[in-house]
């Protein structure tokens, strides 16, 4: 089940008027991309991505809308609990689609049936539409509810799979992107037919094994299953202090450093959040957290301000602290989206400048100014400066000439988190 033109579906079930017009979410500034279009809009050949400027030369009377991911946010976890609410087994893909398990359901109600009440109840009750497609696996059921939009439902049984796919452009494959597209349109295979007679050999020479998944996909094979959606999935670190502080600024870039390591780790796997959580415990071990539910974004600075914001509200007791942490949690897959919702652009160019240095020098070669902590400085108050050449002379007297390449590769900067009688612990449920 996907939704239709999803954010402009519910700017458009806020203002009724934009039915019907050209609608775009996203794209307003000389910088800006579309982030979603409607279908009156789509008719002039706009699609998500696209610059702004290029959208305006397509349709100048095209509707620039900003957005507003709360509202969106707020919308997908509605759609999710009338879905969890009547089906056995679901998945959520993103902020707008769903993989439901109808397995066994033909023996009671019919799946198309069910499918389709399902739907009715849906647009019925959240005055959103939404289209879905029915099928053997996860891959052609996509393909189905792709092709059954806008406001659609279609069936693909065992028997129609053939005379479904083959007809259809390569791509309608799901995992087909630009790139893949035009090597194999320079090889003549434009069609789904095409691909299914190529040696599957030969699609691995090409393309490796994402030739052989397509290949499967094509002749509508996918065993990958639908995987049970739990709302309380999370990430989360917490650090213990070996001497029980009060310290704010100190506590804060903590905090600080924790949020940056962990929208790092949900860049890197593709996620967004929509709830955090701070834990304090204090010096008699009494543990309080606070969260906040909030529009699904990996951004720094808002989860930042975020977290700082529920710190001050938990410790209230202006008491010793020995432990504090932060979790993100109810996570989906997505990308943040680029110009919207009153971020500017240069952040989203800051973060991944940020996760591209990190990838390639550690965790810690780049973090926030504030959590650096003041570099050590000899007896007579001078800095001292890092020595490789004593580095290795000192590795070499203690032995550890078989770790000298980790050591190497550990990040010079000293931050709260690295400090001394500070332990951190990353957590996954």
């Amino acid at each position: 089940m996907d939704q239709d033109a999803f954010f402009v579906s519910v700017e458009i079930r806020k203002n009724p008027g934009l039915s019907g017009k050209p609608v775009i979410i996203g794209g307003g500034g000389d910088r800006g991309v579309v982030a979603s279009c409607s279908y009156e809009a789509r008719k002039y050949g706009i699609h998500s991505a696209m610059p702004g400027r290029t959208a305006k030369l397509l349709c100048p009377q095209a509707i620039f809308l900003k957005g507003d991911m709360e509202e969106y946010s707020k919308a997908s976890h509605e759609i999710t609990e009338m879905i969890a609410d009547q089906v056995p087994l679901f998945e959520k893909a993103s902020i707008d689609e769903h993989y439901i398990d109808m397995t066994g359901m033909d023996r009671f109600f019919g799946c198309m049936k069910f499918a389709s009440a399902l739907r009715q109840n849906i647009m019925k009750e959240l005055h959103l539409p939404i289209s879905f497609g029915l099928s053997i696996n996860k891959t052609v059921a996509k393909i189905a509810t792709n092709e059954s939009k806008p406001d659609g439902e279609r069936q693909v049984s065992f028997p129609e799979l053939r005379p479904f796919l083959d007809p259809l452009a390569i791509h309608k494959i799901p995992g087909i992107g630009h790139a893949t597209y035009k090597k194999l349109s320079e090889m003549g295979v434009r069609d789904i037919r095409t691909l299914t007679q190529i040696p599957q050999q030969l699609m691995f020479k090409i393309l490796g094994q994402h030739g052989l998944s397509l290949w499967q996909k094509a002749n509508g094979i996918d065993l990958s299953p639908v995987v049970p959606y739990r709302e309380r999935k999370s990430i989360g670190t917490q650090a213990t202090f070996e001497s029980d502080t009060m310290d704010m600024a100190k506590l804060k870039a903590i905090i600080t450093g924790m949020v940056s390591g962990l929208t790092f780790q949900l860049r890197n796997q593709q996620k967004l959040t929509a709830c955090i959580t701070v834990t304090v415990r204090y010096t008699n071990f009494e543990t309080v957290t606070q969260q906040e539910r909030i529009p699904y974004t990996s951004l720094d600075s808002f989860l930042i301000s975020k977290a700082h914001r529920l710190f001050e509200k938990v410790y209230a007791k202006r008491m010793l602290l020995r432990l504090v942490g932060v979790k993100l949690s109810h996570l989906v897959s997505g990308y943040e989206q680029i110009g919207l919702y009153n971020v500017a652009e240069e952040e989203y160019s800051l973060c991944q400048a940020m996760d591209r240095v990190r990838n390639s020098y550690g965790a810690e070669a780049v973090v926030k100014a504030c959590i650096v902590t003041q570099p050590p400085r000899d007896e007579q108050g001078k800095v001292i400066k890092y020595n490789p050449r004593k580095n290795k002379k000192l590795i070499e007297n203690t032995g550890e000439a078989e770790q000298a390449p980790e050591i190497r590769k550990r990040s010079k900067i000293r931050s709260f988190m690295r400090e001394k009688g500070t332990t951190g612990t990353k957590s996954y449920e």
